[in-house]
């Protein structure tokens, strides 16, 4: 009895090779068919995977250029950053150093312009030699393709002429004779623009000197960031 018993556990063993063969081949079997699956991905799937990522993980900087950090990592605006370089270059060729002051914000690309390239003291009748200026601004607009915002911003004092009731009037009439200029010569639609007067109240520099107070006598004109922010 004991002899047959061990010559039955004997040839158990011996087929237990069967088991392990079995396994191998159902993971071989996974491994393709996890390999074919993956050679016809859904690319309609996979593009709307990858933008719910981009838009999961976008960072706005809404404070300063590029300030904008999670965990170390800097969000990129490639089409801002290239609108950026286009802007400077084109600008450069028009104003001394510091009356066009180009930066990239959170927002998109601004471009602040000194009031005295444009208007004369307390005034919102624009300069002839401005109509180069904004018809490279439309230019740019049209070729990136962006909306435009145009700020009208003043220093702290008082309006000596009397056409104006206050700083807040006199910039807002000046981003409004902006926006109508582009609008109306440079045929910018009217529907991808905006404008707004801020007076004193959003300064860039000091008002206690009189190199801060011409910094913050400048109208603005932002390119909208693209939303995708590629």
């Amino acid at each position: 009895m004991t002899r047959r018993k061990r010559k039955i556990e004997e040839h158990d063993n011996a087929d237990r090779w069967v088991v392990s063969y079995a396994d191998f081949i159902t993971l071989l079997f996974a491994f393709f068919t996890t390999m074919y699956a993956i050679s016809h991905v859904d690319l309609g799937k996979l593009a709307r995977f990858s933008g719910s990522m981009k838009s999961a993980f976008k960072v706005v900087a809404a404070e300063a250029p590029d300030s904008a950090v999670i965990e170390g990592v800097k969000p990129a605006n490639y089409a801002d950053m290239g609108l950026e370089k286009t802007v400077r270059r084109e600008f450069s060729k028009y104003a001394p150093a510091g009356a066009i002051v180009v930066e990239r914000d959170g927002r998109g690309v601004m471009v602040s312009l000194n009031d005295e390239l444009l208007f004369d003291n307390g005034v919102a009748e624009l300069k002839q030699e401005a109509r180069p200026l904004l018809a490279s601004i439309a230019a740019l607009a049209r070729q990136a393709r962006r909306s435009l915002v145009v700020e009208g911003h003043s220093d702290n004092m008082p309006l000596r002429n009397g056409r104006f009731a206050s700083n807040l009037e006199l910039s807002a009439a000046r981003a409004a004779r902006v926006y109508a200029s582009l609008v109306n010569e440079e045929a910018i639609d009217p529907a991808a623009m905006s404008a707004s007067g801020y007076g004193e109240y959003r300064p860039v520099a000091t008002n206690a000197t009189p190199e801060g107070r011409a910094r913050n006598r400048r109208v603005d004109i932002l390119f909208v960031s693209p939303k995708d922010g590629t």
